[in-house]
């Protein structure tokens, strides 16, 4: 692709998902560069840089949002970082893909949607699984009947990170805890195959006093229409999963690595069962020519900042009620 047909992208900082996934995904896409990556330290700026083979790196984030030649920026920051930059980058002209969740809450969402929108430019949260075809082949599956009626959904993503006393996943002021970080995925993903917002949260939360009473597990249900309800569990002090399951009155669907990992997965039908394969593919890249299109005005976000509040919004819900142990409606 021609050097005028790119996307020039610059990274707010220089966060382990960042170096291990987005910034290799936006360098194997068809349509973007890594043109520059900015942190508070000029030194970890320059070393990072050069590591990823990033021609130019910033001691602040304020000089790569000054940088003209830069279309749109990556942010991820932690998570109560993310309104602030979102709205300055937007101020200085660039579209904005920002890491997930995308805010603290659905009016921090809201404001910085708004202020995208005033500047004319697009904004997207970065939940990169919805970018890859296998979810596209998923709601296919169930729209054909195959499992019949959906019945129910379970997700889960645990990791344990929980020796990290430092990690900013620990302090609750910068937005810590296992819904912000990893729950917010298989809330995202019923959100996704059913599509439509749930009408009630439940949920149940450890709380960690070791880890500044951020929730290290935390266990939902959020209720939809036609007594369809998804059952997630999500954490950071349990053992590693990330898996999703779709029951309906016929079938079901089994996802074994539902948003990082490979990506086949398991139908079963009263015909038996079988697997979908796909090929490897970097939902990370796929995310960035999906913005790039949507940033060239070729096509409409499939997932726009309006997606990002309502998630927010069950976010805020399941967060209430896993503090006030009550059922929170939405």
């Amino acid at each position: 692709m021609s050097a005028e047909r790119q996307i020039r992208w610059g990274i707010l900082g220089a966060a382990g998902i960042a170096k291990r996934a987005v910034i290799p995904g936006i360098q194997e896409s068809e349509t973007g560069v890594t043109a520059a990556l900015a942190s508070r330290d000029a030194e970890k700026a320059k070393r990072t840089a050069e590591e990823l083979n990033i021609p130019v790196s910033y001691g602040s984030y304020e000089e790569l949002l000054a940088d003209s030649s830069i279309d749109a920026v990556y942010i991820p920051l932690p998570n109560h970082l993310h309104k602030e930059w979102t709205i300055r980058a937007a101020e200085a002209g660039k579209h904005v893909l920002c890491e997930k969740p995308m805010a603290l809450t659905a009016k921090e969402a809201e404001e910085m949607a708004e202020a995208c929108a005033k500047a004319g430019v697009v904004l997207a949260e970065a939940f990169m699984y919805r970018y890859h075809p296998r979810y596209t082949r998923l709601k296919e599956i169930i729209q054909a009947g195959e499992i019949g009626e959906i019945r129910g959904i379970h997700g889960t993503f645990t990791f344990n990170n929980a020796k990290d006393a430092n990690n900013v996943r620990y302090k609750r002021y910068m937005g810590g805890g296992s819904l912000y970080d990893v729950g917010c995925y298989p809330i995202s993903a019923a959100r996704l195959i059913l599509g439509e917002e749930p009408q009630a949260a439940t949920v149940h939360a450890l709380l960690s006093p070791e880890h500044d009473e951020v929730d290290m597990m935390a266990s939902g249900l959020l209720e939809f229409s036609k007594g369809v309800a998804l059952t997630f569990d999500c954490g950071m002090w349990a053992a590693f999963r990330n898996t999703l399951e779709v029951v309906g009155t016929d079938g079901r669907i089994e996802v074994p690595s539902a948003f990082i990992g490979p990506a086949n997965f398991k139908v079963f039908t009263r015909d038996g069962e079988r697997e979908e394969e796909f090929p490897q593919l970097n939902q990370y890249a796929l995310q960035a020519d999906t913005m790039a299109r949507a940033i060239w005005g070729e096509a409409d976000l499939p997932y726009p900042a309006e997606d990002a509040i309502r998630n927010m919004k069950v976010l805020d819900a399941c967060l209430k009620s896993a503090n006030e142990r009550v059922r929170i409606t939405l």
